[in-house]
């Protein structure tokens, strides 16, 4: 399995650190896994989510941010795993998934960027929270006009540079 480092410093002008992952070299990568050179993807996928919610939200809303990736944008999804014995295991996203947070107008912000980019995206309302199934879930988006979304998070998948400016502002969850 991969294992995922930080540097010692974030970027100048980056609320985020970039994350040096060490793995085979694919499309998206930069550097040679066989050299030891850390390997940097050009893509990255991103969560942000509202400061206020509670630990279990966060781990529900980010599970729920991040589970149409693989659908729609295959490329970010590995090969299947398996371990010394033959069990096979799910392929899982190729990079890691970085998580930030932020205030309400932060995810309004990065919402009105993400979507003047074009960018695939997710949303997750504080409204998904009284319901308890997809159908529900998707009315309950799609009764509330884009610009008066409550939105609790955010994901976003693109280009690093690209990525980083729909989220400027935000930080690094803790």
């Amino acid at each position: 399995m991969r294992t995922e480092t930080a540097p010692d410093r974030a970027v100048p002008g980056h609320t985020a650190p970039d994350l040096a992952v060490p793995g085979p070299a694919a499309d998206s990568l930069t550097g040679s896994a066989r050299d030891g050179a850390p390997v940097r993807f050009d893509t990255k996928i991103a969560v942000l989510l509202h400061e206020d919610l509670e630990t279990w939200q966060r781990l529900n809303v980010t599970a729920f941010l991040v589970s149409g990736l693989g659908l729609t944008v295959p490329e970010v999804v590995g090969e299947p795993y398996a371990d010394a014995d033959d069990t096979a295991y799910l392929p899982m996203f190729r990079q890691p998934v970085l998580v930030f947070e932020g205030t309400g107008a932060t995810l309004t912000t990065a919402h009105s960027r993400v979507l003047s980019r074009a960018l695939p995206r997710a949303v997750f309302t504080r409204d998904l929270f009284r319901t308890g199934n997809d159908r529900d879930n998707r009315a309950a988006v799609r009764a509330v006009g884009r610009d008066q979304l409550d939105l609790v998070g955010l994901a976003v998948y693109g280009p690093r540079n690209a990525v980083d400016k729909v989220l400027k502002g935000a930080r690094m969850h803790p």
